[in-house]
């Protein structure tokens, strides 16, 4: 069929499997949906049959892909199609000119062939190490919610200085070896902001409403002291708001107050180490940043949306937009502060963490795409699809699937351009950071697009040069010394996960999915746990530990309208799959007790000494079980039933904790002598405080 060969030409599927032994075909109009974001017309008949002409005749004429992927400086397997007696020259990002046959040094170079009858091509050559280093030994650390993590010192929400502080105490008085925090992406403004950290505006730069008003240095000099005064005032009540009086976390509200601030310390004068300082910081960001504040500043006048800015504004490159940033440039300048500033408190928070001898230090989130209005997709035009959606299929969990409303990049664009935005986003992301966690991992092989209007049972999946993305996260990981943690739950196609594990990606193993689903469902013994991972109880969209062992979970989705089966029923399904994790530990002599003596404390002890039994690399803890905290920081499935992304870490009882209070709290600390103890001696010291 025509359509079919078109389309997988393009690396757009006619078809996918939500099971295994089961196919379904995707619509004839997600596919021509699909083709036509990568500006392939297949309207009509005669519309398929010409451009797969086209583009057979493409692929069977050209020398070489655009984009070409060298291991471990080895010449690449395209290079052994090329016919006999074709010269090549490479041009090195350092200028220098090399011949194929060499020994290559990492990096993206520049690759030209000629051939014997004259047709030339250039391509981008990515060379890359073969895989990023194995993790240095096993290591425990913390997962949490920065936002959540309110101190007495925090404006309403967790900031970089309390981040700073929790890496210094965790490091130090703990052993942990690294911290996990949820993605601090610029947000697109609004009111109310959309919390979500998954949704930003731009995944280049991270969010100014993390910063510590405080540590920057420009605050203890500004001449108005009154208003200084009443802003820490105000800052106290919009803490104690959360914390003394069961107030949900208001991003607006701190954004607000720190704004106000933040013009406040824009008055004082940088001195000259600081002006130097924020001259490179403008030097080395470039374009990228130029761009993104570009956006910020017309976003204050036009609102967020740049869709519905005026049509010569929504073009990052017109006449329009550069007369209009030279306006705007008092707010440029603002907004291109305020990331400086937050890249250096980023930077402190590394420094923190390495300081305190975390050998990993700060795990950092990569988002699987931005805000269609945002900043990110304003200046990406070229490189995002068009009328398209990112989100999953439907699968034996969600028979609608999931439309997560992020615009895809093309991948014809990015090989055309060596990978250049993605090769600069993870660059940036990497510069303060000991590990990335990148989430839909899956996403570097395909991503399910969505049509416009469409539900997302009608879309089909886009294939991506996997090798190539893998490349070049390898190149940009091991640049920066960092490893890379996948978020590769759910459905997973075949061969993904083995190729992710060849090239150093770590995996993510939480507890509750580990069965035996080849052999008889029960749960998998830690043993047969796969090594290459992060192994943890719960994640951010998951119920905490606690309420999954007293099945919270279960009545906190029948309150909300979301069970699909009678609630006995789920109860009794939650608590039987319960029963037999708690079995499970018993045999391994992990539970401390017996029958009703056993405390939820213990058990939730016991699950992460079976998670240490295990051969995982990595281990993080959900900083809320330490203390027994039931309410999940994200609900999938709600928008306004459920406070997502608004809850502060709290007690059992639903009390806030803050981070003085974690410090101090005697059962934090004895689930942290399980952690420190030997695997599988079920003891060990308690740490110092």
């Amino acid at each position: 069929m025509p359509l079919s060969r078109l389309a997988a030409l393009h690396g757009v599927a006619t078809s996918y499997s939500p099971s295994p032994g089961r196919t379904v075909a995707a619509t004839d109009t997600a596919v021509v949906a699909a083709l036509a974001a990568l500006g392939v017309d297949a309207s009509t008949p005669d519309a398929v049959r010409a451009a797969l002409a086209a583009r057979e005749a493409e692929t069977r004429d050209r020398l070489l892909p655009p984009t070409v992927v060298s291991w471990g400086g080895r010449p690449p397997d395209a290079l052994a199609a090329l016919p006999d007696g074709t010269r090549l020259r490479i041009t090195t990002e350092q200028g220098e000119t090399r011949a194929a046959a060499e020994q290559l040094p990492p990096g993206v170079h520049a690759l030209r062939a000629t051939a014997p009858d004259g047709r030339t091509a250039d391509a981008h050559l990515v060379v890359a190490p073969d895989r990023l280093p194995t993790p240095p030994g096993h290591a425990y650390g913390l997962l949490v919610q920065l936002y959540s993590l309110l101190s007495r010192r925090s404006w309403g929400m967790g900031d970089l200085g309390d981040l700073a502080e929790l890496t210094a105490w965790a490091g130090r008085a703990l052993g942990a070896g690294f911290v996990q925090v949820n993605p601090l992406h610029a947000a697109v403004p609004g009111t109310p902001t959309d919390p979500s950290p998954y949704r930003p505006s731009s995944r280049r730069f991270p969010d100014p409403v993390h910063l510590r008003i405080e540590d920057i240095p420009e605050f203890a000099y500004v001449d108005d002291r009154d208003r200084v005064r009443t802003l820490l005032e105000r800052a106290g009540r919009l803490r104690a708001s959360v914390l003394d009086k069961d107030a949900l976390i208001d991003r607006d509200a701190v954004w607000e107050l720190k704004r106000e601030a933040l013009e406040l310390i824009r008055e004082v004068p940088l001195g000259p180490g600081r002006r130097a300082a924020y001259a490179d910081f403008l030097a080395e960001e470039g374009e990228a940043l130029e761009d993104h504040v570009t956006w910020c500043a017309l976003a204050e006048v036009h609102g967020p949306e740049w869709q519905k800015w005026p049509v010569g504004l929504r073009d990052p490159r017109s006449p329009e937009t550069a007369r209009a940033r030279a306006e705007l440039m008092d707010r440029v300048d603002f907004h291109s502060r305020l990331a400086w500033l937050t890249d250096a408190q980023l930077a402190a928070a590394q420094r923190s963490a390495r300081d305190a001898g975390m050998p990993v230090g700060l795990v950092h989130d990569l988002a699987v795409g931005v805000h269609p209005g945002g900043a990110d997709a304003w200046a990406q035009q070229e490189y995002c699809a068009a009328g398209m959606s990112v989100g999953a299929p439907p699968d034996a969990f969600n028979a609608r699937g999931q439309d997560w409303g992020l615009p895809p990049w093309r991948p014809d664009r990015l090989a055309a351009s060596g990978y250049a935005p993605y090769r600069h986003l993870l660059r940036a992301l990497f510069r303060h950071t000991g590990a990335l966690r990148i989430d839909h991992v899956m996403g570097l092989f395909r991503l399910w697009w969505i049509p416009q209007g469409r539900p997302p049972t009608e879309g089909t999946y886009v294939r991506y040069d996997a090798e190539a993305m893998l490349a070049v996260l390898t190149l940009e990981a091991s640049r920066a010394g960092a490893l890379v943690i996948g978020e590769d739950l759910g459905t997973v196609e075949p061969g993904v996960r083995e190729t992710l594990q060849e090239r150093g990606v770590l995996g993510t193993s939480v507890l509750w999915f580990e069965r035996d689903w080849d052999g008889d469902g029960q749960p998998l013994p830690p043993e047969r746990w796969r090594a290459d991972c992060l192994a943890t109880a719960t994640t951010h969209d998951l119920p905490p530990t606690a309420s999954r062992l007293t099945g919270d979970h279960v009545e906190l989705r029948d309150r909300l309208g979301l069970l699909t089966g009678v609630l006995a029923d789920e109860r009794a399904a939650a608590s039987a799959e319960m029963g037999e994790w708690l079995a499970l530990f018993a045999r391994l002599g992990l539970l401390r007790g017996s029958g009703s003596a056993v405390s939820e404390e213990a058990e939730i002890q016991a699950v992460h000494r079976f998670l240490l039994r295990t051969p995982a690399r990595m281990v993080g803890v959900w900083l809320p079980d330490a203390v027994g905290d039931r309410r999940p920081q994200n609900l999938p499935g709600t928008w306004d039933q459920y406070p997502n992304w608004r809850l502060p870490v709290a007690d059992a009882a639903g009390r806030p904790v803050t981070l003085e209070e974690l410090a101090a709290s005697p059962r934090l600390y004895a689930l942290i002598d399980v952690l420190r103890a030997r695997p599988g001696d079920g003891g060990g010291g308690r740490p110092s405080r």
